[in-house]
């Protein structure tokens, strides 16, 4: 032993260095984890060495300890009331379409599913507008969790062709003659039938100004970027109906993952609850009239919180100085100072409304709004930033959450398993069949469904972020003072129709332009 420890007893003081020096270089191979506080799908390791404490400790003894009546439970399960507005898209029937087009549009998309969802309803509107001839819109690979899904990993084709066989001609693959038009061929070099020009949410006028005199000239004109290229205002109300229809009528998602957010959905209602039933208990029946009240039903969170919206809202989660620093890091390199929220205190963020929920808040805020903790919750979110330690208070308010992972066996995740946009799918499916929906903070996510769910009228939950920003800084308030705000702040904000205002997205606000008040 002493002879094989003599050679490192011996190394002089430089050769000592280097061999540090090799070892940190070879360190990020042997542990790739601990040097990823950059990599925009995972938390980086050091972060969630300290996992975070609850930050209110005083609300969450008062939310464990809460007593919830029958009535409250009653009214939150209910579903809405009639708002007097109907989906009118079926009965509407658009200009009927001509025997011949004008040639051939395609389009590239960016974004997750949601925002690619939005730019296949504009590109249908566009195709409309330009009588022309639409391309199975081509989905990018998603830059973010490089997801590589194309449209019929995604949606039903079939399904999307025939709804719209009336309304624009639509083609699965271009003819031979115009088989150049690729990607690729777009990426190698100024092309002229490629618009690259495209204005956010550009005209009408401007479609067929600047993109149907290229398609008329070669018969084909490919946009790209498309994402949001399409106004929200001064357009026809065929249009607009159209838009609708697409998104909420045309785009199915195709079977497999139908028939595994129906299995979810199945296993959520009928799935036996193991933990205890919390509230006031009448003397009788109390007890039963509870669990009859929110029986076979569940609700479904849309926990946003990831690294980026972390990063990007430049708020403090109180995860320690090893997390402060990893997002300050991420924040400059990913966005390079354009942070504009940097330039403010927490206190301050908060008071505005512009730092997401924990997973601790939103969960004291359901709480707060009646959510008992036999609760049936499923989680709809791809990756939480500080993964499950960061969860574990949302578990001790509500210990029976879900998700697809808990519901599903990995024969049935096997084809959705790794693609983000798949998932998502998954999601939305289960999310659009909840009797409650509420998602934590504001997003491509929360603004799809929260029209999806205005269009069919069903309950939807709009955290308020103002009232919450202000309450969770008042470390005084006590349990019943912040369940008093959260109650009042919250009244019209469970799905009540809002109508669009000027330059707001008809993907968010569907009435007035896709739907008709009742007779």
């Amino acid at each position: 032993m002493l002879q094989m420890k003599q050679p490192l007893q011996n190394l002089n003081q430089s050769q000592r260095t280097a061999l540090a020096g090799v070892f940190v270089l070879l360190l990020p191979i042997l542990s790739p984890n601990l040097f990823r506080p950059l990599g925009r799908a995972s938390p980086s390791l050091f972060s969630e060495w300290n996992a975070p404490r609850p930050r209110h400790l005083r609300l969450l003894q008062g939310a464990l300890d809460r007593q919830i009546s029958i009535r409250q439970q009653v009214e939150l399960w209910s579903p809405l009331a009639d708002q007097g507005w109907k989906p009118c898209t079926e009965s509407y029937r658009g200009v009927p379409l001509p025997e011949k087009s004008h040639g051939f549009l395609q389009v590239f998309l960016d974004g997750g599913l949601n925002q690619q969802r939005m730019g296949i309803c504009d590109a249908v509107a566009v195709a409309k507008i330009m009588n022309v001839t639409l391309v199975i819109p081509r989905l990018e690979v998603n830059p973010v969790w490089q997801d590589s899904s194309a449209f019929t990993d995604i949606f039903d084709l079939d399904h999307f062709i025939s709804v719209l066989k009336d309304e624009v001609q639509i083609v699965r693959e271009l003819p031979i003659q115009y088989a150049w038009s690729t990607r690729d061929y777009y990426a190698t070099g100024i092309r002229a039938t490629r618009i690259k020009t495209a204005p956010v949410h550009a005209s009408a006028e401007w479609y067929l100004e600047n993109v149907l005199p290229v398609i008329q000239s070669y018969g084909i004109a490919a946009v790209a970027p498309f994402s949001h290229r399409l106004a929200f205002d001064n357009l026809p109300e065929s249009i607009q109906r159209l838009r609708c229809k697409v998104n909420f009528e045309a785009l199915n998602f195709v079977p497999h993952i139908r028939e595994l957010g129906d299995a979810l959905v199945h296993r959520l209602r009928y799935l036996p609850s193991s933990s205890q039933t919390s509230g006031t208990m009448d003397p009788t029946d109390g007890i039963n009239t509870i669990v009859k009240a929110g029986a076979g039903k569940f609700a479904v969170l849309h926990l946003r919180f990831d690294k980026d919206m972390a990063a990007h809202s430049g708020c403090d989660f109180e995860g320690g100085k090893a997390e402060k620093l990893a997002l300050a890091k991420y924040r400059q390199v990913i966005w390079q100072g354009r942070v504009l929220n940097s330039q403010f205190t927490d206190e301050e963020l908060r008071n505005k409304g512009r730092c997401p929920l924990t997973p601790e808040e939103i969960g004291l805020l359901l709480s707060a709004l009646g959510f008992s903790n036999n609760t049936r919750l499923y989680l709809a979110s791809h990756q939480v930033y500080g993964g499950e330690a960061r969860i574990s208070t949302l578990r001790k308010l509500f210990p029976g959450i879900e998700n697809k992972k808990s519901l599903a066996s990995t024969e049935e995740l096997a084809d959705v398993e790794g693609k983000a946009s798949l998932m998502a799918a998954v999601d939305y499916y289960v999310s659009m069949k909840s009797d409650i929906f509420i998602s934590a903070s504001p997003g491509n996510m929360h603004n799809a469904l929260l029209a999806h769910r205005a269009y069919l009228n069903l309950k939807t939950i709009r955290p308020n972020m103002i009232l919450l920003g202000q309450v969770f800084v008042n470390k005084s308030l006590d349990w019943s003072e912040f369940e008093g705000a959260v109650v009042n702040g919250h009244k019209n904000r469970q799905g009540q129709l809002r109508l669009r205002k000027q330059k707001q997205s008809i993907y968010t606000y569907p009435a007035p332009d896709c739907m008709c008040k009742a007779a």
